[in-house]
């Protein structure tokens, strides 16, 4: 499990394609400290097993569901990408439960400067994401938690502080860019639960625990 904090930003130092995937090479130093052969590392919001450890540097290979689901297959030598290790189980869950299980990709549609760098940030999100989505909700975008602040049609917004900024990859996308998603879990089983009641008939716990919850 993650936070979507993001520790470190990480350079591409290759990719290449592996059979009917890919092999993704980072150089990094932080999340690579205490890292072991087949740990897992989330890689812009998506989770990977760490393999082929060197000083500096990690490698991971991508399945073709990664490939087709998220924007590490655009990924290319000198490309920053966002990292995180697992929650160890005595930290602090400061942004919200990610999975590195991500449920789609949008695309970045702006990125407007509010001043002192704050950011308004605006995502075109895929429709069959939408049920999962609400205002001030939490949603991971390459990896780093945030809030949805805004909801227009297929269209959500977050505002992006200094820090975050700073200290992720956003400051290099331009409009166009595909940025991979991920809803908050609770928001789906939520949709399942709903999806299985009888919304005609009152909702009570007799109601909730035939139905498994």
């Amino acid at each position: 499990m993650f936070t979507g904090i993001i520790e470190e930003l990480g350079t591409v130092e290759s990719a290449a394609p592996r059979g009917a995937g890919a092999r993704l090479t980072v150089r990094c130093s932080t999340v690579r400290g205490d890292m072991a052969e087949g740990a897992s590392i989330a890689v812009n919001g998506v989770c990977l097993t760490a393999v082929d450890l060197r000083p500096g540097s990690f490698s991971a290979d991508l399945a073709p569901e990664t490939l087709r689901l998220t924007n590490l297959g655009a990924l290319r030598a000198g490309s920053r990408v966002n990292l995180e290790r697992p929650l160890a189980p005595s930290g602090r869950l400061s942004g919200h439960i990610v999975q590195g299980h991500v449920d789609g990709a949008g695309e970045l549609l702006s990125l407007e400067a509010l001043g002192e760098e704050n950011w308004w940030l605006r995502v075109r999100v895929p429709a069959d994401l939408d049920p999962f989505l609400v205002y001030k909700g939490s949603i991971a975008i390459d990896g780093i938690s945030l809030t949805i602040a805004a909801l227009e049609a297929d269209t959500l917004s977050a505002a992006i502080i200094p820090h975050t900024w700073r200290n992720t990859t956003l400051a290099g996308y331009r409009p166009g860019a595909r940025l991979n998603l991920e809803c908050d879990i609770l928001a789906k089983h939520v949709a399942k639960l709903l999806g299985k009641l009888d919304l005609k008939e009152r909702l009570t716990v007799e109601k909730l625990r035939d139905n498994g919850y």
